[in-house]
């Protein structure tokens, strides 16, 4: 499994290399994870973790095996 450590900017570049056409609805979400480190940081007023669980709600189009993984860590991160 991948590490849980890593960057959400690390994630947001390898969820762009995989998922070629993002959804609209996650977009946003993604240029977000884009400015974050941490899940404890924050983005404006938004939490890192309200960020991440309203890009997993809208990611359900994002299909694969990276997906798989991907959404797992995330899932992790925000539990």
């Amino acid at each position: 499994m991948a590490n849980s450590n890593r960057s959400l900017h690390v994630i947001a570049r390898e969820i762009r290399s995989d998922w070629t056409k993002v959804n609209f609805g996650a977009e946003p979400y993604l240029e977000a994870m884009d400015c974050l480190d941490s899940i404890d940081d924050m983005y404006y007023m938004d939490s890192a973790k309200s960020i991440v669980r309203y890009f997993l709600s809208n990611a359900n189009t994002w299909r694969g095996e990276v997906a798989k993984r991907v959404k797992l860590e995330l899932k992790a991160m925000v539990k």
